[in-house]
């Protein structure tokens, strides 16, 4: 079963890489390395949510961000290589735009986190960091990166 194949199972498709809006790549691949660049929530071309954890936005519609962040983060990967050949996943970098005093970062990430396991198994499982932040790009509750290791 491919990648496309298992995202499916899981009730996800893999959505087109967003186009740059900046002077950078959506991915960089190094040797066996894939780096994404931060990706958003992205859906359709539109914002899913914006706004703030322990304020306007839920913590089940953040999880929701940041399992399309995950799919838009993929979708990048896929510019520079094929999915098919990723080796695992090395790490997740989870950005969370919070309010004071909001500290559940880790629950927000999990579903990004989760739905690699699912795409990749064992191999899926990987380093990370759950990181509350004082604001993301245009208003977004939720940004992450992935680091891809793939065949040569």
């Amino acid at each position: 079963m491919d990648v496309n194949e298992r995202l499916a199972r899981a009730g996800h498709v893999l959505p087109a890489p967003a186009a740059p809006v900046g002077a950078y790549v959506p991915a960089a691949r190094t040797g066996n390395l894939v780096f994404t660049s931060g990706q958003i929530p992205l859906r359709g071309g539109e914002v899913m949510a914006t706004g703030f954890l322990g304020e306007s936005v839920s913590e089940e519609l953040a999880r929701e961000c940041a399992i399309q962040c995950v799919l838009n983060a993929l979708a990048a990967a896929s510019t520079v290589c094929d999915l098919e050949d990723v080796v695992r996943v090395v790490k997740l970098t989870g950005y969370v735009a919070s309010a004071p005093g909001f500290t559940a970062q880790p629950r927000v990430i999990d579903a990004a986190s989760e739905l690699l396991v699912n795409v990749f198994g064992e191999e899926g499982r990987h380093a990370r960091e759950a990181v509350g932040v004082a604001g993301l790009p245009i208003g977004v509750p939720v940004e992450l990166s992935l680091v891809l290791e793939v065949r040569a």
